[in-house]
Parts: C-alpha cells; sequence; structure tokens
C-alpha cells in the first residue's frame, strides 16, 4: 500500500510533539492498540494486515504504525521480489485516512487496545518512533519470518517488563506453512495454485505457535488470550476488543472461472486425445509437444530459479522439479527434432521413466501438491510414452 509523502510527513511532525511535555496524568489518556485488518482481494492482501495505533487526546495525537508499506516504483521490483528481496517500511498515517482507506475498499478492521502501564507506553512509543527514523525504517521483508505482522508483536514484547505467556492453543506442530497459506486462499484457487508451484517440502513441516503468528489473525487470536507475566503477577496484554471499521465485503460478480484442476483436465483430455490420433496415424503431433514442454520448462526455470538463488523462505526443496524442470525448455529442439523424424528419443525415455515414479510415488512424497499437477504430469507424461510407441511401431 502507497503512502502520500505529505500524510508521512505530518504524522512525523505530530510524532514529535509529546516527548519533553508528557506528564504522568497525560500518560493515563495514551492508548496504543493492535489493529488487525480483514484481508481483500489482490494476492498480497488475502493474509490480511496488521499495524499499531497510537492515541495521544492530549496531544491531539492518532496516528497509526504500518511496516506493510512497499512500492512497485522500485527499478527491478520484479526481480527483486523473486530473488526475496523486497524491502518494506515502516510508515506513519493518521487514523482517519487509515481507516477510510480500508473502509473504502470493504476490509473490517478490529483493534485490541494493549494492557500495558505507563512506562511500558511510552517504551513502545519510543521504540516505534525509533524504527521510523530515515536510517531504520526501512526492512528486509520475509513473508513467513518478518513481516507486518511480526514486527509489531515484536516491539510490543520488547516493550513490556515482564515475558509475554500465549495461550496454549493452537498446539506447536498442529499447523505448516502450507495450512494456513490454504486457509487463507479459500475461494482464490489461482492464488493457492501459484503458491503451491513456488513453496516446496520445507512449508509442510510443522510449525510452532510462534511462527503461525506471520499471519495477523493468527496474531490477532494469540493476543486475545495471552498474559503478561511479571514476577508472580499476571494481567492480560489485551483490555478490550472492537471491531472500528464495519465493512460488508462486496460479492463476487465476476461469474465463474474455472478452476486449476478443471483447466489441467480439460488440457489432459485434449492431449490424450490427440495423441490417440497420432498413434493410429504414425505421426508425432510436434505442435503439441512444442506448447507442453516449452510451457514446463519455462516454469520449470522459474522454480529453479526460486531454488538456487531467492532468498524467500520453504522454496529451495521443491520436489516439482522432478515435472517442471529446465530440461524441458534445453532439451525441447532435441525433442521436436526427433519427433518429427520419428526418431527414438533418449530424453523423453529417460522422461517417461521419471514422470511414471513420480505419479506412482505421488502419495509418499513429503510434500503437498495441488492435485491439478497430476493430469499436467500425465500430459507430459502421455506424450513421452507415444514417441515410444510411434517408433517401436517404424520398420
Amino acid at each position: 500500500m502507497k503512502r502520500s509523502f505529505l500524510h508521512i510527513v505530518f504524522s512525523f511532525c505530530l510524532l514529535l510533539l509529546p516527548f519533553g511535555q508528557t506528564t504522568a496524568n497525560s500518560n493515563d489518556s495514551i492508548r496504543l492498540s493492535l489493529l488487525t485488518c480483514a484481508p481483500g482481494e489482490i494476492i498480497y492482501t488475502l493474509f490480511g494486515h496488521t499495524a499499531i495505533r497510537y492515541e495521544n487526546p492530549s496531544q491531539g495525537i492518532d496516528v497509526v504504525f504500518n511496516y506493510g508499506l512497499f512500492s512497485f516504483d522500485v527499478p527491478n521490483f520484479e526481480l527483486r521480489f523473486s530473488l526475496g528481496e523486497t524491502d518494506y517500511r515502516l510508515g506513519v498515517v493518521d487514523y482517519p485516512h487509515f481507516a477510510g482507506e480500508y473502509a473504502f475498499f470493504n476490509r473490517s478492521v478490529w483493534q485490541q487496545t494493549l494492557n500495558l502501564t505507563n512506562e511500558e507506553k511510552i517504551k513502545l512509543i519510543q521504540l516505534l518512533q525509533d524504527n521510523y527514523r530515515p536510517e531504520n525504517r526501512v526492512y528486509r521483508y520475509n513473508f513467513f519470518y518478518d513481516n507486518c505482522a511480526t514486527r509489531p508483536r515484536d516491539k510490543i514484547e520488547e516493550s513490556i517488563a515482564g515475558k509475554v505467556i500465549y495461550p496454549t492453543e493452537p498446539q506447536d506442530g498442529s499447523r505448516s506453512f502450507r495450512d494456513i497459506v490454504h486457509q487463507y486462499c479459500k475461494g482464490h484457487p489461482w492464488a493457492r495454485f501459484g503458491i503451491d508451484l513456488c513453496i516446496g517440502s520445507e512449508a509442510d513441516q510443522p510449525i510452532t505457535q510462534r511462527q503461525m503468528m506471520f499471519a495477523p489473525f493468527y496474531l490477532m487470536d494469540a493476543f486475545a488470550g495471552a498474559q503478561i507475566q511479571n514476577d508472580s503477577i499476571r494481567r492480560p496484554l489485551t483490555e478490550a476488543s472492537e471491531l472500528i471499521v464495519d465493512a460488508t465485503p462486496e460479492e463476487d460478480e465476476s461469474g465463474w472461472i474455472p478452476t486449476p484442476l478443471q483447466c489441467a483436465l480439460l488440457l489432459f483430455i485434449l492431449t490424450a486425445g490427440a495423441t490417440i490420433y497420432g498413434i493410429r496415424r504414425r505421426t508425432g503431433l510436434w505442435g503439441i509437444d512444442l506448447f507442453l514442454f516449452g510451457a514446463a520448462g519455462i516454469v520449470g526455470c522459474v522454480l529453479a530459479f526460486l531454488a538456487l538463488f531467492s532468498e524467500h523462505p520453504a522454496v529451495s526443496s521443491n520436489f516439482l522439479l522432478f515435472v517442471f524442470h529446465p530440461g524441458q525448455l534445453i532439451f525441447l529442439p532435441y525433442i521436436i527434432y526427433c519427433v518429427r523424424k520419428r526418431k527414438k528419443c533418449w530424453y523423453l525415455t529417460l522422461n517417461l521413466v521419471v514422470l511414471t515414479l513420480f505419479i506412482v510415488l505421488f502419495p509418499l512424497i513429503p510434500q503437498r501438491f495441488d492435485f491439478a499437477v497430476v493430469p499436467l504430469a500425465l500430459c507430459l507424461l502421455i506424450r513421452s510414452a507415444s514417441n515410444l510407441i510411434v517408433t517401436s511401431k517404424k520398420k
């Protein structure tokens, strides 16, 4: 989300007012809250958002600290994003502007007032202000481990004189990163399919309750049941929770959109039909192979690039590279040559073996795949098998 330069300058000026002028009485009126925002429809808003609200009525301050700011205008944004080198920054905006934006996009916002002492309030404000300095406000974004939800949590914990004890549910190991991704991608099958392609087996490992807090609503639930323990005294981390932006999402009127599985099944049926026709006519149908193996190779290049060079977590160990890999593209000219000349292709033979093992061992592979991958793998398998069948009949 982009924020105008004027809003940032205005908010920064407001933040300079309290210190040196704050009294014990005015501290009592300060309120700091965790804001949790409902998901949106754009892929980078599907998981919701988290921010910290700072209210100081005696100084006329009501601003929001937002760790989720980035810009598409950064040079080479797409490349940097794929490499996991996306920089986010902390921004400050006045609350009416923040709430108005979420109301405009029909995204509700919940507020949990933090149950902090006066000293803890001042410390949290100081931490946020220090983090907002130009030399500190930019950070290297990491979707699972360092994002707009984990940053506010860490600053709040750092300000507390004591230890935050979170509820026992959900238990450690009861979720994986992929479980939570699927939960928030419900109703967005193409987003789920794309994310499942990119993240590998590491995303299926059990994670701790603390790691689950990368998702804003898991953080919200954890804060709702958390306790602050200082010596033998415990107090709730939050003292009040309310819905401050009550928005009703618009119904999706875009009409029916085929899912990845439906598209994959249709492609498999068409490929199978064309392959049967080609075998009967003893022709290679190299145009189909050009499309299928070319597409698989392009996808494979992306997956290999992520696995080898990206700093994104959980993309390095991806078993889908057995199906979609750069070899499909590198050997494409040789594949087309063999198919057109009706010569036996050693690469397609090897491909047939690998794809057969992938499909047979599919349930045993320690990585969860979108089931649409199976028809796609079968398309490549039957096209590899057709080369052996056609050339075996040649006298």
